[in-house]
């Protein structure tokens, strides 16, 4: 069983399933901020055919489909056309991916790409133990719902309200340590159990 999280450059949820035995590797066009060993810096319509996945998860740039980013990317705004290439592009990836393997996930937040995908849930961090608000779907592929596992009652817009860095849109993107656990915990041992 191999997994592959495609465009994750951070590591976080391919070291989380890693940790738990799990054969995961990440790919990015960018470098990983974890192991390399574990990490294709390339584009990931060539690692989808570089091996026979079990599961994978894709997160998508988001920048042009967020909801958040409407004031330039609606129709009508002067980047219209980079979101609907973005639209394209994912969609093409989803098809792709679903092709190449049983089980599939592609995550971002509140986004114009869900109305061309299938099983969406939303999730927010606050239920799996971070004090913080931030909408984010998963359309999925022959996977479970997540169940949330540590509902906190804090919830503050850190991710909103996010200063500007040169850094930002990578720190926004990170999935957060709870979630990719209840992720590894709940999906992996889904399809563990249906190998």
């Amino acid at each position: 069983m191999k997994i592959l999280i495609g465009c994750e450059e951070s590591q976080i949820l391919c070291q989380t399933f890693r940790k738990a035995g799990f054969d995961t590797y990440s790919c990015d066009l960018r470098p990983t901020q974890g192991d390399s060993k574990y990490h294709y810096q390339m584009n990931i319509f060539d690692v989808l055919q570089k091996d026979q996945w079990t599961l994978i998860i894709l997160h998508p740039p988001c920048t042009a489909m967020c909801l958040s980013g409407n004031r330039y990317y609606a129709k009508g705004k002067p980047k219209y056309e980079q979101r609907q290439l973005a639209i394209e592009w994912t969609k093409i990836l989803w098809k792709r991916a679903c092709e190449i393997a049983p089980h599939v996930a592609l995550e971002n937040p509140s986004s114009v790409i869900f109305k061309y995908l299938s099983n969406v849930q939303y999730i927010h961090p606050w239920q799996f133990g971070h004090p913080i608000n931030k909408t984010t779907g998963f359309a999925r592929k022959n996977l479970p719902r997540l169940i949330p596992t540590n509902i906190v009652k804090e919830r503050k817009d850190l991710i909103y309200n996010m200063p500007i860095s040169k850094n930002r849109a990578r720190l926004r993107s990170m999935t957060f340590p709870g979630i990719a656990q209840a992720i590894v915990d709940q999906w992996g041992n889904y399809i563990k159990n249906k190998n």
